[in-house]
């Protein structure tokens, strides 16, 4: 008789250093406290995190394992191995919810090759709060990721989603890395049209949250300091 395959459980983390659960639903500390396999972003921050949720939990009992950008498709199904042996394993981000910007999705691909299922929770995602408060279209919308580095290309890109944004009605989500927020903003209000409108959203759930929304004509106006916060960009024309 085959044994019954263990479940793949994508676990939410907080976005900050909020306490998990004024964020997290119950069914997550649930899950924590009966899960001892994990595949994570890094150890250190997943172990530091599942302790803050379950702090009679013995981090010895912890089986590991990372993956990132550098992760190749081959190592992966020795980490779905647990599931095999009739042990859930858990998927966690660095913040909000894995499989969304994460690399855990191509975990989650794997697991549904291998028929294994795959359960969900409930958590915050910064992509879908901002949105949420952002006042934008939540019907038609798009996660666009990282914009280009380069000066001129991330001009034309912006140039490109203002564009889409006005012949869709679609709101057009991106990131970027927390050090160069103030240049994106800068970027933004010198790219798009004046009507066009910019919604911020930083630093989501925790006390020192900002969340704007306004045309460029006035973001021409406000001061505001996003250094090495984590943000959310969001327009639409």
């Amino acid at each position: 008789m085959e044994n019954k395959k263990g479940n793949i459980y994508l676990i939410p983390c907080t976005l900050g250093e909020t306490p998990p659960l004024e964020v997290l639903p119950l069914l997550v500390k649930k899950a924590i406290e009966n899960i001892d396999h994990y595949i994570v972003e890094h150890e250190k921050s997943a172990r530091r995190f599942i302790k803050s949720v379950a702090s009679k939990k013995q981090q010895n009992s912890l089986h590991v394992e990372e993956i990132n950008k550098f992760t190749k498709p081959k190592e992966i199904p020795q980490m779905l191995e647990p599931c095999f042996n009739g042990f859930d394993v858990g998927i966690i981000s660095d913040a909000g919810c894995p499989g969304i910007a994460d690399p855990g999705a191509a975990v989650v691909e794997q697991a549904h090759q291998k028929g294994i299922k795959v359960v969900p929770l409930v958590g915050p995602s910064s992509i879908l709060l901002a949105l949420m408060a952002s006042g934008f279209n939540g019907q038609n919308f798009a996660f666009n990721g990282y914009l280009p580095i380069d000066k001129v290309e991330r001009k034309q890109k912006i140039k490109q989603l203002e564009k889409k944004s006005i012949v869709e009605n679609q709101s057009q989500l991106f990131i970027e890395t927390p050090y160069r927020n103030n240049q994106m903003l800068e970027s933004l209000v010198k790219t798009l049209q004046n009507t066009t409108g910019i919604c911020v959203a930083c630093d989501i759930t925790l006390s020192t949250q900002y969340i704007r929304t306004a045309p460029v004509k006035q973001w021409k106006r406000i001061k505001v300091d996003l250094h090495k916060r984590p943000a959310i960009f969001i327009i639409q024309g």
